[in-house]
């Protein structure tokens, strides 16, 4: 039965796995640097790498965003957010998952009657506006630093081609470990309060609960890379802006550092000493930082090549995929939780949308009372 109700969990790994992580590679597919299946392979590796070692520090910002502390609630809402992220994908929209899952978790409050966290909200939300900017900004920053190097060492041209295909192949290794570790809460953080699976150990390691479904949740994003992922990366890759090689290795790492930095303990910790203000480990979105990144090379060569139609597409996409997975997860809990009889919140106090219509406080212990004939 738990296999069952996680299933929608996989599928949504799959689905991210489809269209964000296709963002790692993206741009060295699309300069044919780097063979699909040769980049769909480390991605899929690195991905569940990074998940299971680093993917926790994302889970606690949706938990406080809503507990979803029922197994038939989880199932709904990563069902929801699956749905919205594939037919986004099949119309080849990089759309960003962690919003699709924030819409979801929405969903399920308003369904349940649970409060919304707004200050977790706020804080997630102002990431998807400074995940793109800081994404641009890493993207200058480290290419004017590339091409002053480049022009420093003189390198034959053959050399230099490899050297290339190498970085593309670290850089890219580094973003599928960014990407797991930032984005495997979107895929499994909503099971974390509902699921509490024994420890395993192996090898002298042991696997915490949380780490198992992250490994489970990994091995399906490394999937929806191998099916499904192609016609993403070619769309990041060529169609907002032509990059060349040298240009693909600084978006692609721009966009792993944006994804490292919200996910990272040690970095937050670390900045923390040095009494600064924290860092919020958040899920961002790896289609906003890697378009964003892909837009900060495009402004510095003066915008002219920027394709803006599929930007404004893709901007499209970003606004409406909350406010869909929203609408669907509302529904989808309320057709579980009527029609079904599952449980979609562990609160007592949770009733039914049609229960509360009725002001029944809890229609299965309603009693009915047979009067006598007089």
């Amino acid at each position: 039965m738990l296999l069952f109700f996680i299933s929608s969990g996989l599928f949504l790994g799959w689905a991210l796995g489809a269209n964000d992580a296709a963002n790692v590679f993206g741009t060295a597919v699309g300069t044919r640097m780097i063979r699909f299946r040769y980049a769909a392979v480390i991605s899929g590796l690195f991905v569940i790498f990074g998940a299971v070692v680093q993917g926790s520090g994302t889970t606690e910002t949706l938990t406080n965003l809503g507990n979803v502390n029922a197994l038939a609630g989880s199932f709904t809402v990563a069902l929801a957010t699956a749905l919205t992220v594939f037919f986004m994908t099949r119309y080849a929209i990089p759309v960003s998952t962690s919003q699709a899952i924030i819409g979801g978790i929405v969903g399920w409050n308003f369904y349940t009657g649970v409060q919304t966290n707004y200050d977790s909200l706020i804080r997630i939300v102002l990431t998807w506006v400074a995940s793109p900017i800081l994404g641009a900004i890493f993207a200058i920053i480290l290419f004017l630093l590339l091409r002053n190097t480049i022009n420093r060492v003189r390198i034959h041209i053959l050399n230099l081609n490899a050297g290339i295909r190498i970085a593309l192949i670290l850089v890219g290794a580094f973003g599928a470990f960014s990407l797991g570790a930032n984005n495997i809460a979107n895929v499994m953080g909503v099971f974390v309060p509902a699921v509490d699976l024994d420890q395993v150990h192996l090898l002298g390691y042991s696997f915490s609960s949380e780490q198992q479904l992250f490994f489970l949740g990994g091995l399906a994003i490394a999937f929806g890379i191998f099916t499904y992922s192609k016609r993403i990366m070619e769309r990041v890759g060529n169609q907002i802006f032509r990059l060349s090689a040298e240009a693909a290795i600084v978006v692609v790492l721009a966009h792993a550092l944006v994804l490292f930095v919200f996910s990272s303990k040690s970095l937050q910790q670390a900045i923390v000493g040095l009494g600064l203000p924290a860092i919020p480990l958040v899920p961002v979105s790896s289609s906003q930082a890697i378009v964003g990144a892909v837009m900060g090379i495009g402004i510095l060569k003066g915008a002219r090549g920027l394709n803006f139609k599929v930007l404004g597409q893709i901007g499209l996409g970003w606004i409406i995929t909350p406010v869909v997975t929203a609408i669907i997860a509302f529904f989808a809990l309320f057709f579980v939780n009527n029609v079904f009889e599952q449980k979609v919140s562990q609160s007592e106090a949770t009733e039914s949308l049609s229960a509360k219509n009725l002001n029944i406080e809890n229609p299965s212990q309603t009693k009915y009372i047979i009067c006598p004939k007089k």
